[in-house]
């Protein structure tokens, strides 16, 4: 495989590709490290390290940022507002029939008309979150990180240029995953999102280190490499259901007659299950932020956001419910998508023993039922594992978080099979060998 890959490297268009997703990372890891402007860096710093359940629910979405927010970059939310847009738009297709009628007779056309509409509702997405971010600081930090922001007098204008700093950042890296996939290597946005992950390594090994020392690191080092194994066992497991086609005679020829399968994946939502589980959490939150300055609401407010950073012993479990209800929610909604028993009508396939129609979508629908079962306790367990490893060390912190694991290992299996791709495309036979 090394040799493959340091071969692909003498192929001018394979090299300038590479160079080129290399590139653009690195100028979304250098913007995302602007902050924007007003920004009282030590103040910021004393907030983050405060220990209160506002600076733990900030560090928690500093996690899914990169690192992003603990500078309050302009890249603070990151391209998370258009993968909230993406799965809006996805889960609105079911329920409105005028959305599921245009995908399916315009095809291509109905899907880009889509990606058009994802992008117009990721701007006040984008908007939102960041008004959020920038409220969390003014309301939980004792010392005022933002200066002017808010809609009094004088202020206006600064709050307006920090929302539109933002909101632009945001747009910007989606831009930037466009031009990945485009013209680099892989899928840009998980590559965006993949490189904010990798980046806060360093900072979680000195985390691990000062908290449980060389053997916490040894052991933590472990966990993540059993924890890899273990994801990519269950995401490349798959049931494979026979499909036979029948025979048909034209005039002296005979077509079809041929036999295949339909593989049905046993996590087929992927990371979508957690991305929602984390977001419905984190709503509360965001919402309890605004009345924390209310003396009559502070108390109860300061409470809901303690729960919800994670600190309540009873998040985790509620966690692992939000998880494991999502990954069937999502999945059934994809099934309903592909309509795999009208799919295989229509094109003349049946299944040994199943009668075509109702029955075959039932069959498909019982088979899903089990293995989404065993794919939804997987991403539960796996959104969880900090807090169990919490139990035995002193810190919840991973060397990558549980979630953000997931995301490395799918991108890196993602990527490197379109590398493949392009390597067979120039007939290139390293990696079957």
């Amino acid at each position: 495989m090394f040799d493959a890959l340091r071969n692909s490297l003498k192929l001018p268009d394979l090299r300038r590709r590479l160079l080129y997703t290399v590139l653009i990372l690195t100028i979304f890891r250098f913007a995302s490290n602007i902050p924007v402007p007003g920004v009282d860096r030590q103040a910021l710093a004393n907030f983050f390290n405060s220990g209160s359940a506002a600076g733990q629910f900030a560090d928690m979405l500093n996690m899914l940022s990169g690192g992003a927010l603990a500078k309050f970059s302009v890249l603070a939310a990151g391209v998370y507002p258009y993968v909230t847009a993406s799965i809006v738009l996805q889960l609105l297709v079911p329920i409105f029939p005028s959305l599921e009628q245009m995908l399916r007779e315009e095809g291509e056309a109905g899907q880009r008309k889509l990606n058009q509409w994802t992008f117009y509702l990721t701007i006040p997405l984008a908007a939102l979150q960041a008004y959020g971010q920038a409220q969390l600081f003014s309301v939980g930090s004792s010392a005022p990180i933002i200066k002017n922001f808010g809609w009094g007098p004088g202020e206006v204008l600064p709050t307006t240029t920090i929302l539109l700093t933002m909101t632009a950042g945001t747009m910007f890296a989606v831009w930037l995953g466009e031009l990945i996939t485009e013209q680099g290597i892989g899928n840009g946005l998980s590559l965006i999102i993949f490189g904010g992950i990798v980046s806060r390594i360093p900072r979680n090994v000195r985390s691990i280190w000062t908290s449980d020392q060389l053997m916490g690191v040894i052991v933590f080092l472990l966990v993540t490499v059993l924890v890899t194994l273990f994801i990519v066992f269950v995401q490349e497991g798959e049931r494979r259901i026979k499909v036979q086609y029948g025979k048909r005679v034209r005039g002296m020829k005979v077509y079809g007659g041929g036999s295949t399968y339909i593989p049905l994946k046993v996590n087929t939502a992927g990371m979508i299950p957690l991305i929602f589980a984390q977001s419905i959490l984190a709503f509360p939150a965001v919402i309890a932020q605004f009345f924390v300055a209310k003396p009559s609401t502070q108390a109860f407010a300061k409470s809901v956001i303690q729960f919800f950073s994670g600190s309540s012993p009873w998040y985790a479990p509620l966690y692992f419910l939000f998880v494991f209800g999502f990954t069937f929610f999502y999945t059934f909604i994809m099934i309903e998508q592909q309509d795999l028993a009208g799919t295989l009508q229509k094109q003349g396939g049946f299944i040994p023993g199943v009668r075509p129609g109702k029955r075959t979508e039932e069959h498909i629908m019982n088979i899903y039922k089990r293995i989404t079962f065993a794919g939804a306790l997987f991403l539960a367990i796996v959104a969880v594992l900090p807090f169990i490893m919490g139990l035995f060390m002193n810190t919840t912190r991973m060397l990558i978080t549980s979630s953000g694991l997931l995301i490395v290992v799918g991108t890196v299996m993602d990527t490197m099979r379109q590398f493949e791709a392009q390597l067979l495309m120039r007939h290139y036979e390293g990696f079957l060998r």
